[in-house]
Parts: structure tokens; sequence; C-alpha cells
């Protein structure tokens, strides 16, 4: 972060809540995310009509002598000095208008059939009162019927002591919510931006579309809870959805494209790459469903300099690009320089050439389903400390170790694939080097390439005497039956453990169950036929040869 104003900010908007009403779908909430605020007996107390025209001027309709109204073809500039809530009524179709709103108070905007391009700035510009350019106020964006917004090329109309960075900008929060749709086109600027936060809730659907600058991005934070969003990003250096504080995720569907590179980016001074979710202080997902594509050399799915938490909804992860070798920034795609923290989510990564999921500094899975994939690198690195508690994670990587800490690496549960290369690499590794171990101490384990030398293991580990590759083996611990495909290559041996002696079939037949880590592995399915394989007992290190038969 490069100001400390804006995080204070963000803590002082997580203690003050915010009262008001609903009506015309217009739900008041608490900006911290935690808690939905419903009073219905207050409401906005009267309602300006603004029409824009194709053939005409737009019109404006409602106001008082609170209201100065500067009307220029379908250029619309209204100064508000009232002390009530106002609802902004926004419809009608121009090609080359805006609406610029200054206003002290918090109000609500309508958009309803909308279809408004300014060919010199912002579409739509919230600022603060005219003597407070700076200082912004709550704006409600309630999206009705079927709208589309854009800014121009170049932003030439900006006065010298305004921002002005995107086709749907606010000085103050924005929040929307309604049940139509929304589409904005960005090719000069950024798609929507706010100098405090936005919020995505209820069920609009939004398309954002930017070729220039940021998809969304909320100086504090951005919170989703619902609706249908729709990112894609062509822009270079750029993000997706990006904040300086976080960026949460509570529900609703959030597809994010990017397709730009990274470049030296000259607001920053420095080489930067793009990111579909790129957040300072912290990422959280707690529900609904996030996919992610980046196609761009140096591009990340997210990008945090903080910590990550994984609580519950669905992540899909790819990237496709290739490093940016000058200023070293590589395509990841989940890199986080804080912990992450997996407890519910199901999450499944791919990376074409960098680490599938990296963290700087510790990773802890508890619950939920992890799977990343790497076709160059580690499938999932720690800078420090890892540990599986619980879960279903599975690492694949046939070039790299398959999960690699940096620290200890503790696993006491939890049901673990990993795919790991040929020596010197392992599926699972440690960082013996520096005097740190592999602890086995519980759940269930299948790992193709062997576990790192001088590991610990408390809970007994089998090799099996070979293994075939794109085989399917069924592995029974007690009274549960797992069954897994190998890898068409891969390193040796092939281990296995669980909390009783496990036994191992190999060419079984699998139908039913629960399908997990992109395929490859079954929970509770119907296992028939095979051939049992022999197991010996196993304390660390691999062969260095190839599966049996190679």
């Amino acid at each position: 972060m490069k100001r400390l104003w804006p995080m204070l900010l963000a803590l002082l908007w997580m203690t003050v809540m915010f009262v008001g009403c609903e009506k015309d779908n217009i739900l008041w909430i608490d900006p911290s995310g935690t808690e939905d605020v419903d009073i219905t007996d207050v409401g906005y107390s009267m309602t300006v009509d603004v029409v824009f025209s194709t053939s005409g001027t737009a019109k404006v309709s409602g106001t008082n002598d609170d209201f100065s109204v500067s009307i220029e073809g379908n250029d619309v500039t209204i100064v508000y000095s009232g002390d009530s809530i106002v609802m902004y009524a926004l419809s009608g179709t121009s090609n080359d208008g805006y609406f610029k709103l200054y206003s002290s108070n918090t109000q609500v905007l309508t958009l309803n059939n909308l279809n408004l391009t300014h060919q010199n700035g912002a579409a739509i510009n919230i600022q603060g009162p005219v003597a407070e350019p700076n200082k912004g106020a709550m704006t409600y964006m309630l999206v009705q019927g079927s709208n589309t917004l854009a800014d121009g090329s170049s932003y030439t109309a900006t006065p010298a002591n305004e921002d002005e960075k995107a086709a749907i900008f606010g000085e103050g929060p924005l929040v929307f919510s309604g049940s139509g749709s929304l589409t904005v086109n960005a090719t000069g600027k950024s798609g929507i931006i706010s100098d405090e936060f936005v919020y995505v809730r209820s069920l609009p659907t939004i398309n954002v579309n930017s070729s220039a600058g940021h998809g969304i991005r909320g100086k504090d934070y951005v919170i989703i809870t619902g609706g249908i969003l729709d990112v894609n990003v062509s822009a270079d250096t750029k993000k997706g959805i990006g904040s300086d504080g976080y960026v949460q995720i509570d529900g609703g569907t959030t597809t994010i494209q990017m397709t730009g590179s990274a470049a030296y980016d000259s607001e920053e001074s420095a080489y930067s790459g793009t990111a579909g979710i790129k957040a300072d202080v912290y990422f959280k997902m707690n529900g609904g469903t996030l996919t992610i594509t980046s196609k761009g050399s140096g591009g990340k799915g997210i990008n945090c300099d903080g910590a990550g938490y994984f609580n519950g909804g669905t992540v899909a992860v790819t990237t496709t690009g290739n490093d940016y070798t000058t200023g070293d920034i590589s395509a990841k795609g989940l890199k986080f320089d804080g912990n992450i923290a997996f407890s519910g989510s199901t999450v499944a990564v791919s990376s074409s050439h960098n680490e599938g999921i990296e963290s700087k500094g510790t990773i802890t899975i508890s619950n939920g389903v992890v799977y990343s994939y790497s076709a160059e690198d580690d499938a999932i690195n720690s800078g420090s400390t890892f540990t599986i508690s619980g879960g279903y994670v599975c690492a694949y990587a046939p070039n790299n170790d398959g999960m690699d800490a940096n620290g200890n690496f503790y696993i006491t549960g939890g049901v673990v694939y990993a795919i790991g290369a040929r020596s010197p690499e392992v599926a699972i590794d440690a960082n013996t080097e520096e005097g740190y171990k592999l602890y086995v101490q519980g759940g269930t384990l299948v790992t193709v390439g062997g576990l790192e030398r001088g590991s610990s293991l408390s809970q007994s580990c089998y090799s099996a005497s070979s293994w075939t590759p794109n085989t399917w083996y069924a592995l029974k611990v007690g009274s549960e039956t797992y069954a897994f495909k190998t890898p068409a290559s891969g390193g040796t041996p092939l281990v296995v453990s669980g909390s009783s002696t496990p036994t191992l079939k190999s060419g079984v037949s699998v139908s039913g169950g629960n399908t997990l880590f992109n395929g490859m592995f079954v929970e509770d399915g119907s296992v028939s036929g095979g051939t049992a394989v022999s197991l010996s007992s196993y304390t660390g290190g691999n062969g260095g040869g190839g599966p049996g038969g190679w």
C-alpha cells in the first residue's frame, strides 16, 4: 500500500454500520460484509429522472432548489446541496454523453435500460461536494433492465482538481444490486473504480470488458456476495479485480479472463504482471464460484501481498502464459506473500510454467478439496511450514516436486495424492538441507515419486513392488476403499499409507463414487477386478528409476 489512510478508513468502516432501507430491491448493508441490515421503513425521499436521447438533448425532471443542473447536449452535470436521499433514475440512449454528480450525501442510481457512451471520459462519474471534490458519498447502483456503459479512448475533459479513473467512477463507495444486466466497455481507463470500496450483492449480471485499465477496483476493498460477474481484461499489467486492501467473495458467480502481458508500468515505475485478482492485505473465499483464466506472459490467477483464506465456495484457476523474464515476473496460479489456509473451499489450479500454488509463508490444509497441477515447477510450494490435517489434497508435478515445504512438513490427517518427477525430485519434499523434516503421522497417503529421504514416519508407509502408467489402482484402508489413476510418467516408488495396514490392487475397474482431482481419484466407488500388488515397508527416498516395466 502506498498510503496509510485508506486502510485506516477501511478499519473505520468495519466498526460503523450503515442503516437504511429496502425499497425497489435496494438493501442497505454493513460495508464490512459481515451482516445485511434490512430497515424497510426508511427510503429515499425524492426521485430525479434523467433521460438521454439519440436525437436531441437529455431531459432532467424532479429537481428543486437544492439542485443545480447543467445540460449540454447529453452531458448532464448535477450539483446537489441538500441532505435528503435522492434516487436518480437514468434511462435512454446516447453515444456522446455522460452523467456527473456532485453530492455529499448518500444516493441511489437506478440504471434502467441505459445505453451511454462518453467520448472523452467516464460515462458515470460520482464526485463529492464541489468544495471537497475528493470526498465521496455512498452510491447504491440499482441495475434494472439491460444497460451498457462505455468510456472514451482518452479522458480529455477531466478537471485538473478531480479524479476520473473509470467508465463508472465513484469517489465514494459503489454498491451494486438489482436483477438487471450491466455491460461496461472500457477503452480509455478502467471499467469500475471506487476510491473507497466496491460491493456487489443481490442478483445483477455485470460484464466488464477493459482494454486499457483494470476491470474492477475498490481502493479499500471489494466484496462480492451475489450476482453474476464476468470480467475480461486485455490490457498489459492490469488486474481483473483489485484492491489496496482486501478482496472477499461470499457468493455469486465470478468469472475473470486475463489476456494481457507483464510489462513496464509507468505508474508504478516498475515491471508488473497481470492478475485475475490482486489484493494487498488479504484474499478471502467464503462462498460462491470463482473462475480465473490468465493467458499472458507473467500473468497470475490470484496475487496477494498478504494472506489467503479459502473457507468455502469453488475456485478454478488456469494460467497458461510463460514467465516474463524482464523484471522476473513469473506466471503462477495462486501466489501469496503471506500464509494460506484451506479450510473448506474446493480449489483446482493448473499452471503451465511455474508453481500452481505458492505461499511465502505457511500453508495449512484442514478441510475442503485442493488440486494443483504444474507442468514445469512444484505443484504446491510453501515458504515455511506445510501442514495437512484434513480434507482432500492432490499435487501433480510431472517435472518437479509435487509438494515442497521450505520448513517442516506435517501430514496428520486427510487424503493426500502427490505425484512428483523422477529423482532427484520427490512427490513430497521438505527442506532437509536446513534441518527440517517431513512428518507422516496420520491420514491416507498415496504418492508417485516417493517421500523426502530422512522423513519421520510414525504412521507406517509401504512401497509397491512396481507401478504401471495410466492404470487404475484400488487402495483399501480399513473399511474405506479409494481408487486412483497413475500418471503417464513419474518417479518411483509408489508409496501408500493409512491408519491401518493397506492393501493395493492394480488394473481395477471403477464405477460410481465421488470423483476428485481432475478425474484421477475416486472415493466410495464400486471397484472390481484387478491384481494384488506386493507391498513392503518403506522409510523414505526414491530409487531414481521409472515405474516397473520401463
